[in-house]
């Protein structure tokens, strides 16, 4: 299928109804791009783990996904922070790959292949690698005790970072939210650490998110970030309903929160997640300044013969109209509703007693049904928006290995095709576009 051009006189992103992607600027004709139904990495090497022999190389990115807005072919994928598995003792985590470093990938897709082209390590202030470590008590701990594959203890990081948000802004830096503090930080093209901001004030700059967020689940926290596309706000989501004060059965009510990047301010609003039993919501992804994409899902394998996934959905949600749940006070429970936390109040029927709007959401895409012939993850996680009506949808491979049950690793292979799951970019185009 040939390529085509167009001249035009403003930029426009054009999607066409045979999947073309056509791109042009002012005065410049640019080739259109044809994405395939999914791309696929290229030759990825396999984790290899003994207590000797740790190895990751081209696996465990799609934790979120950002579009290359230069280049209709590149994007850029996010890792986690590494491969890990149950530890035998209570609340243990073993570190596949203690020295693991989570990192940015700058990915081309040409044809049905996802081809790493770059890879940008994370780094600190100081310019020293990051690693997926949990953080000490006080500054983001999750409450793990982290052991390597010898059985040795690991000192806990504060610069540690399970990065699972990603947003490329247009001066080339990264914003990055992760599932310990939570944190957001911005880090510069090369990965240096500018800023780290969380509820404990204890980053980089002083700025400091609504300390309520401290309650997240734990490896729960803000799973989704986006910015709006005027480039002054940074919009995250976080994956479940926080422990607040502890763990409140049956709530559906997830939070999100709005970053004046600019002046700090913040604001939170409340997104109900479909049922309670759900893993939560993956991502979040602009449309336009109010309106907003977010993954939402279980966590079972598509098409698995035994337990086949059942929820895997893409909504449309609006700010407009939604209530500020802020706490004025900034207290650590948050805004209280006759003496109840938000997430006391359950869902719907909990949020109209308190005279609290949720944001208003449509359902845009069903992955179980929309992606044929199966989509076979279960951990679907980043969603960009091209143009006005084509996804493209991440997933995380875990770097090819899950938890044996045995404290220790074993091969994912994913059950509808019983090869080893892999990074893929997915790409759906809807029927009616989305702005």
């Amino acid at each position: 299928m040939s390529k085509l051009s167009l001249p035009v006189s403003v930029a426009t992103l054009l999607v066409l109804a045979s999947g073309f992607v056509v791109t042009s600027c002012d005065d410049h004709r640019i080739p259109a791009v044809f994405y395939p139904a999914f791309a696929e990495a290229t030759d990825p090497k396999v984790l290899a783990i003994s207590p000797n022999n740790t190895v990751i190389s081209n696996g465990g990115f799609g934790s979120a996904i950002a579009a290359d807005p230069n280049d209709a072919n590149v994007f850029y994928l996010l890792t986690d922070r590494g491969p890990n598995a149950a530890g035998s003792q209570a609340n243990s985590i073993i570190f596949g790959k203690a020295d693991f470093t989570p990192q940015i990938g700058k990915f081309r897709v040409d044809g049905g292949k996802l081809v790493l082209e770059k890879t940008i390590l994370l780094k600190n202030a100081a310019g020293q690698l990051l690693t997926g470590l949990p953080n000490p008590s006080g500054e983001g701990s999750t409450g793990e005790t982290a052991f390597d594959l010898l059985g040795q203890l690991l000192t806990p990081s504060a610069d540690g970072l399970d990065s699972e948000g990603l947003v490329l802004a247009s001066d080339g830096t990264f914003w990055i939210s992760d599932e310990y503090g939570p944190h957001i930080v911005h880090f510069d093209a090369t990965g240096k650490t500018l800023e780290r901001i969380n509820p404990f004030g204890t980053g980089t700059g002083g700025r400091t998110l609504p300390l309520v967020l401290a309650r997240r689940r734990p490896n729960r926290g803000m799973e989704g970030l986006t910015m709006t596309p005027d480039g002054k706000t940074l919009v995250g989501l976080m994956q479940s309903p926080l422990y607040n004060p502890s763990a409140v059965s049956g709530s559906t009510i997830i939070r999100v929160l709005t970053f004046d990047i600019a002046t700090g301010a913040t604001k939170q609003y409340v997104y109900l997640m479909e049922n309670a039993s759900l893993t939560g919501c993956s991502e979040v992804a602009a449309i336009t300044n109010t309106t907003f994409l977010a993954l939402e899902r279980d966590g079972d394998y598509g098409g698995n013969p035994a337990k086949p996934a059942t929820f895997k959905r893409i909504y449309k949600f609006d700010l407009a109209g939604a209530t500020d749940i802020s706490d004025p006070a900034n207290g650590a429970g948050g805004k209280l509703f006759s003496g109840m936390t938000v997430e006391q109040l359950k869902d719907k029927a909990g949020l109209q007693t308190a005279g609290i709007v949720p944001v208003t959401k449509t359902l845009v895409l069903d992955l179980l049904t929309g992606i044929s012939p199966v989509y076979p993850h279960d951990k679907a996680e980043g969603v960009a928006l091209l143009g006005t009506n084509v996804l493209a949808i991440s997933n995380d491979d875990d770097f090819g290995v899950v938890d044996n049950g045995q404290n220790g690793f074993t091969t994912k292979v994913l059950p509808a095709t019983g090869k080893a799951d892999l990074n893929r970019i997915y790409f759906v185009t809807l029927a009616t576009p989305l702005k």
